[in-house]
């Protein structure tokens, strides 16, 4: 398909994500897009899954980027409506798993690539992988919260190095500056990422869960939400609370407790 698609297999308890349009560099479109949040909803959603693996087919590229010919054509408030908008939807969608996500790198990481790249909560790249915020070098800016992101993880000078020049970096340099987490030999990337997600698969859910939260509410991600849903999670399992549900459905006055 010239749009593309984003495919999705789950194996017991670990989901992977595959951009599959490697002819082009795994180019996101328009339609790998809606695949993307369909996906991240379904797996949201799957009580099963642990973990998920992001990955891309082909050996060149993890993902190039946004694709020239799906949005150079748009108008100004196109591009603001449906490209940029829908993109980030999509992009905290994903960031927002409850399951901790491992991207694998195998190749180019560049703009909106690099950009989904973050929003994994581990990456992981092979050896040959380049990295970059790209978007100067046609004309753009990072649009899909790449920038945001990238700040929070390698700092504000850093970012300014690779968002200002285009210019992009290897694997190793990537990891030096915290960029990437793990690197590993070409080909290597899968099999690396499999059993860091086997790993993290056989750790208490619920527990790894709550900690991939509270990392986010320190970075000053949905802080309230997390406030709001660990101190909801507590409330609900209270006598208090069981006392007031029986009331309400009884129509009386509750009797509480404190406890």
């Amino acid at each position: 398909m010239s749009d593309g698609s984003v495919n999705l297999h789950i194996d017991d308890t670990v989901a992977t994500i595959t951009l599959d349009r490697p002819a082009k560099l795994n180019a996101l479109t328009p339609v790998m897009l809606d695949q993307l949040q369909d996906i991240a909803a379904r797996i949201d959603h799957d009580h099963d899954v642990r973990v998920v693996l992001l990955t891309a087919a082909g050996d060149r590229a993890f993902c190039a980027g946004a694709d020239i010919d799906a949005w150079s054509r748009l108008a100004p408030v196109d591009m603001w409506r449906r490209w940029i908008r829908d993109g980030h939807v999509v992009f905290d969608r994903l960031a927002q798993l409850r399951q901790p996500m491992i991207a694998v790198i195998g190749g180019l990481a560049f703009g909106g690539g690099l950009e989904l790249a973050l929003t994994a909560d581990i990456r992981v790249a092979e050896q040959q992988a380049k990295l970059g915020l790209t978007e100067v070098t046609v004309g753009i800016v990072p649009g899909w919260s790449g920038v945001d992101r990238l700040v929070r993880l390698i700092g504000p000078g850093r970012t300014k190095m690779l968002a200002l020049t285009g210019d992009p970096i290897d694997a190793a340099e990537a990891a030096r500056i915290g960029l990437v987490d793990v690197t590993c030999g070409t080909g290597e990337g899968h099999e690396t990422a499999r059993r860091l997600a086997a790993r993290i698969a056989s750790r208490a859910p619920i527990a790894v869960q709550l900690t991939k939260q509270l990392v986010a509410a320190a970075q000053g991600d949905g802080r309230s939400a997390a406030i709001d849903a660990m101190a909801g999670g507590f409330a609900i399992n209270t006598a208090d609370c069981q006392e007031g549900v029986a009331s309400f459905r009884e129509k009386r006055s509750p009797e509480f407790g404190n406890r």
